[in-house]
């Protein structure tokens, strides 16, 4: 299957909600407790929470399919936080996360901003580490009571 990268455009919404649910449920177990999972994706409430991340100044980078729908993204904030990367399960194992990755360092690079960071989960600290990010300390926390974990990890640029 062929996959374009492009910029976040109305109407991705919807779909980058579902993906991102999608992946968490069906992705997630790998590492994390059904428990673990129920609340990690209890704080992703809405479609219109990621038009309000745009409007805010957010940036998405969206993986499409060949009809044009969103497979995967990444969100990319305005100091240089990558604080979502999620692939749809149908669509994980092809490098999406590295596309988008380096596309979001590059639009990094050309703001000026000299360092990438992020909170990656399990499941997505190798994509981080293979495209240079290193952990700097492992975050363990609780969500609604139950325990849980990630990776604070960061990239200088430049």
């Amino acid at each position: 299957m062929a996959y374009s990268l492009r910029r976040y455009r109305e109407g991705d919404a919807e779909p980058l909600h579902a993906l991102t649910l999608a992946a968490i449920a069906q992705i997630g177990p790998a590492a994390y407790s059904r428990e673990q999972v129920a609340v990690w994706a209890s704080r992703h409430g809405s479609p219109g929470r990621i038009r309000e991340r745009v409007a805010n100044g957010h940036s998405i980078y969206v993986a499409a399919d060949e009809r044009g729908l969103p497979v995967a993204f990444a969100l990319l904030e305005q100091d240089g936080h990558l604080d979502q990367l999620y692939c749809h399960p149908d669509h994980s194992r092809r490098e999406l996360a590295d596309q988008l990755l380096a596309l979001a360092e590059t639009e990094a690079g050309t703001r000026g901003i000299a360092r990438l960071y992020t909170e990656a989960s399990e499941l997505a600290r190798p994509a981080f580490e293979r495209c240079g990010y290193s952990i700097t300390h492992r975050r363990d926390f609780e969500i609604d009571g139950v325990a849980i974990h990630n990776y604070a990890m960061e990239k200088r640029l430049g």
